[in-house]
């Protein structure tokens, strides 16, 4: 009984001091900040993340669920920047994808094997749009045949669109690739596609699709370095851009492309011409952003920076 009563008394600080450390992040090096905006984001918002820290060496940053499970990451890039205790100042990329559930997560970061901080996120919640697309024999074949160039093409993007390299092209808010604000489908609409021998296949819209005639300008949504120009199978002919760090945004169905691999670009620089080459019912534009691979929502970064310099170095010196 006497054991039982001692060990209750320890026990009660313990715990108090583990809950409060969780509810403002655990720092496992002395001085070590980590930030995180939005705090509480959603379903396919991008996360910003700021690092400031004396330790060197790269850094990663994992977004793992209530079970511990990863959902996503992406690695940390220097600023340039000191913190108010001559730290230097890092960030990283990333988006929640548009399926996690919402609820607790959590956010680590690692360097090699060993963890640097962790940080509590709540995760919000979000509706989706559900809809059905019947495609016609052409269009289903895109879908079911199996294409080895297909899955080149596949291999080859998804290699473009992983990297995360130094260059800082665009941190201020994107711009919408076309004028006209008229849409036929939406950032993460759940869909069913209905195939011509009555099967069907679920899918999830990674983009937007501006509904626009054949041979509208389509022009950089940002600054940036285009690292693909070519025609595609199933996205027809394709534009992708590097604009920071891991976020590249992709244009898809053109029927025409004025830029080449390579080139630098400004925001509202001719990209080529809407069409609708490719797997599509119909002449629009299929806009997407991807950071660190992962689908993002365009419209938060039309809304606002995702490298806010200045608010990155504010909340770090809090």
């Amino acid at each position: 009984m006497y054991c039982h009563k001692r060990f209750s008394r320890l026990i009660f600080p313990v715990v108090f001091v583990l809950v409060l450390y969780l509810n403002t992040g655990i720092f496992l090096h002395a001085q070590t900040r980590l930030v995180v905006l939005p705090e509480n984001p959603l379903p396919g918002e991008p996360v910003t993340l700021g690092l400031a820290t004396f330790r060197s060496g790269s850094f990663r940053a994992v977004l793992l669920n209530s079970r511990g499970q990863r959902l996503t990451g992406a690695v940390f890039f220097d600023l340039g920047l000191q913190d108010k205790n001559g730290q230097a100042v890092k960030a990283a990329l990333l988006a929640v994808p548009s399926t996690a559930a919402s609820g607790s997560a959590l956010i680590r970061v690692e360097g090699g094997v060993e963890r640097i901080a962790e940080i509590p996120v709540t995760i919000g919640n979000r509706e989706f749009i559900f809809e059905e697309i019947a495609l016609n024999q052409e269009n289903t074949d895109l879908r079911i045949l199996t294409d080895p160039k297909k899955v080149a093409e596949s291999e080859t993007l998804w290699r473009l669109i992983s990297q995360t390299g130094t260059d800082l092209f665009a941190p201020g808010p994107f711009v919408p690739p076309v004028t006209s604000t008229r849409r036929t489908s939406f950032f993460g609409d759940r869909r069913v596609f209905r195939y011509v021998d009555g099967s069907s296949e679920t899918s999830i819209h990674a983009g937007v699709d501006y509904g626009v005639p054949r041979g509208t300008p389509v022009t950089a949504c940002a600054p940036g370095r285009v690292v693909l120009a070519r025609p595609r199978i199933v996205t027809g002919n394709s534009v992708v851009i590097e604009h920071l760090p891991g976020v590249y945004s992709l244009y898809y169905h053109l029927d025409k492309i004025g830029v080449d691999e390579g080139a630098m670009v400004n925001a509202r620089s001719p990209l080529g011409e809407s069409g609708s080459t490719g797997l599509s019912t119909g002449p629009h534009l299929h806009w997407e952003i991807r950071v660190a691979g992962e689908n993002a929502d365009p419209d938060v970064l039309v809304a606002r920076s995702v490298l806010d310099k200045a608010l990155i170095l504010s909340k770090l010196n809090q």
